[in-house]
């Protein structure tokens, strides 16, 4: 089901200085949507990296920036009260399954008490479609390969990985509830310009240049489902234009995880093609001109050894899977990584 977006009320956009939210935003805005971005400008990474991007952002008339913090109750239903956006997307969390592990009370702050604010702020306002980050770690240890949306996924290895999986619960509720339309979507390892630095590409890439040797877990034998950003917001364009509907065929009989007989989906964003780990640094060290040190290491706690997405509702709902392999990916985020670093 099409549904055309009217130009007249803004998207809001959380985490807007983030790696995800800093690109949707500056394609929405390319296109001459009316942004509000929102983000919290915390320090779990280089703030200068978010001020960065955020400067870029706010070179075009059509964005307005809040900072604000998801958790900040009042502050989020003011930013509601002015935007009155017609569509949401929550890109705002505490990210990192690793930091989850040293760091587990910000989790619950951030993306429990914080969405639970956005879902307040989207029933209030109004909203027409609530689009929302979840994440592939809530597959946790599953080895059915590859991961589907309908599956169930009720074993988590990490508190981070709880924290989204949590979110999607606490979205069928308000679909159910008060028949707000959301949709949740689990992005599988997202990787190109402008990234994080804690993941691992970024790292990687750090490290090699400075002829440092870098950490290479689960001895190399590692797979990840990685998907390039470009891919990634191109998907979440796609899906914030389907408002997700009640499914007719579902029943509680034999329920249907990533449906409801509410307005409720989930959705996979990934690449469909795992790489293993020691396939991508090849691939950097081409990109590098440089070899890297290895240290094999065993898998880390909470990690898990292979992602794979199933991206088949995707592509049924909005028309679109993720494409660019790794082999073009990695040498744009070299690129981009060379020229913003001057190195």
């Amino acid at each position: 089901m099409g549904h055309v977006l009217t130009s007249s009320r803004p998207i809001l956009i959380t985490g807007a200085a983030g790696f995800i939210g800093f690109h949707l935003c500056h394609r929405l805005l390319a296109e001459g949507r009316q942004v509000v971005g929102l983000d919290s400008m915390n320090e779990y990474y280089d703030i200068a990296l978010k001020q960065a991007r955020l400067e870029r952002l706010k070179t075009f008339a059509n964005f307005r920036f809040e900072h604000v913090d998801l958790a900040d109750r009042d502050g989020i239903s003011a930013v509601f009260a002015s935007a009155a956006p017609e569509i949401v997307v929550n890109l705002a969390a505490q990210a990192g399954v690793r930091y989850s592990l040293i760091n587990p009370h910000v989790y619950a702050q951030s993306n429990l008490n914080g969405f639970l604010n956005i879902l307040e702020g989207c029933r209030q306002a109004s909203v027409g479609h609530l689009v929302y980050a979840s994440s592939s770690s809530i597959y946790g240890g599953s080895t059915r390969m590859p991961f589907s949306v309908h599956d169930s996924a009720d074993h988590p290895l990490s508190l981070y990985a709880a924290s989204k999986k949590a979110n999607e619960l606490m979205a069928h509720t308000y679909s159910h509830l008060f028949g707000l339309p959301t949709t949740g979507l689990r992005f599988f390892t997202v990787y190109g310009p402008w990234g994080r630095p804690d993941m691992a590409l970024f790292i990687f890439t750090k490290a090699i240049l400075a002829g440092q040797p870098i950490d290479v877990f689960n001895h190399g034998n590692m797979q990840r489902d990685f998907t390039y950003i470009g891919d990634v917001v191109e998907g979440v364009v796609r899906v914030m234009q389907h408002p997700a509907t009640p499914n007719p065929d579902w029943t509680s009989a034999a329920p249907d995880p990533a449906t409801s007989s509410a307005p409720f989906r989930i959705h996979n964003i990934g690449d469909s093609s795992p790489v293993e780990l020691s396939r991508l640094i090849d691939v950097l060290e081409e990109a590098l001109g440089k070899k890297a040190i290895r240290n094999l290491m065993p898998l880390q706690p909470g990690d898990v050894p292979a992602t794979y997405a199933d991206v088949t509702s995707l592509e049924e709902v909005t028309g679109f899977k993720p494409r660019i392999p790794i082999e073009i990916g990695v040498p744009r985020f070299v690129e981009w990584y060379r020229d913003f670093y001057q190195v």
